[in-house]
Formats: C-alpha cells, sequence, structure tokens
C-alpha cells in the first residue's frame, strides 16, 4: 500500500482508554523488546532482549561490561519498543542498574521463564536494568499520530494531551 492510499482508507483512531488498556495489555502480556540507550560521546545503541514486567517497571538483564550498561551509566535513562512498525507502543523510561543478587525473587524466577537466567552466571557476569516507564505512546498509523500519548511523568492519562 502507497502512502496516498493509506491516507485514503484511513480507519477511525482508537480512543485514549482503548489505547491505554492496550498499551497495559501489550505491557503485562508480552516478553520481547527493543531497548535503546545513548550517552554522550557514544551515539544510540539499541538491542533486542527479554523483559518482564511486575506492575510497575519493565525488567532485564545483560552483560555487566556491556555498552548498553555503560551508557545507563552514564545516562540513567532508556527508551523501549514493543511492536512493531504497524502498531508500536514507544516507552521512555528512567533506568537503574540491580546487582544479580539483589534482585527480587519473584522478577529473577519470572524472567528466567523468558530467557537466560543471570543466576546460574559466575557473580559479575550480568546486571539486571531496572526501567520505570515516564511516557508511554501507542498508535498503529498516522490516524492515529495525534493522541499517542496515554502517560505522562509516570502516570496513566484519562484525557489526551497531544
Amino acid at each position: 500500500m502507497h502512502a496516498d492510499e493509506e491516507l485514503a482508507s484511513t480507519p477511525v483512531p482508537r480512543s485514549l482508554a482503548e489505547r491505554r488498556a492496550h498499551a497495559r495489555d501489550r505491557i503485562e502480556t508480552g516478553f520481547q523488546m527493543w531497548l535503546a540507550t545513548g550517552s554522550d560521546g557514544r551515539g544510540a545503541h539499541l538491542i533486542p532482549v527479554a523483559y518482564t514486567w511486575d506492575g510497575s517497571a519493565l525488567y532485564t538483564a545483560t552483560f555487566a561490561k556491556s555498552r548498553t550498561v555503560a551508557n545507563i551509566k552514564g545516562r540513567p535513562q532508556a527508551r523501549v519498543a514493543l511492536g512493531d512498525t504497524a502498531n508500536v507502543i514507544m516507552i521512555d523510561t528512567s533506568a537503574s542498574l540491580v546487582d544479580v543478587p539483589d534482585i527480587g525473587t519473584d522478577i529473577a524466577e519470572h524472567y528466567a521463564k523468558v530467557s537466560t537466567d543471570p543466576r546460574t552466571y559466575p557473580e559479575g557476569t550480568f546486571v539486571y536494568l531496572r526501567l520505570h516507564p515516564r511516557r508511554i505512546q501507542v498508535w498503529n498509523g498516522f490516524h492515529e499520530f495525534v493522541g499517542r500519548t496515554v502517560m505522562r511523568d509516570g502516570q496513566w492519562l484519562n484525557n489526551p494531551v497531544d
């Protein structure tokens, strides 16, 4: 489909409540995401990772000496993408590092079901990342570009802001 055909057959955008519900469902039931980090002088860095959700934060793990971890240390924020370009959930987060021995058992157990279990490697090999959503945007085409923000400043919205 060409861009003009898409614009000519524009569907009706979902309501904020529908988009918010879609985001919550996708975050709660999914386990794969794209994680982007950056730091001064390093540029953007993007990796595919598994995740788990505890109701307020996303958790993933990566190598302790990775560029992702270095970026988080330099700039404790990240951007996460769930879905694909036709139906995306974009999440801007604050980010912190959690040493493997310090992670909660429930989070570690759930994460081990969707990815490699960092607890089975020598201490210092892996580190968990805790990602607290600050802004969430949801859209599935040009017709939903307006009204895409469903969370701002860590709070789910009841009224559109964009």
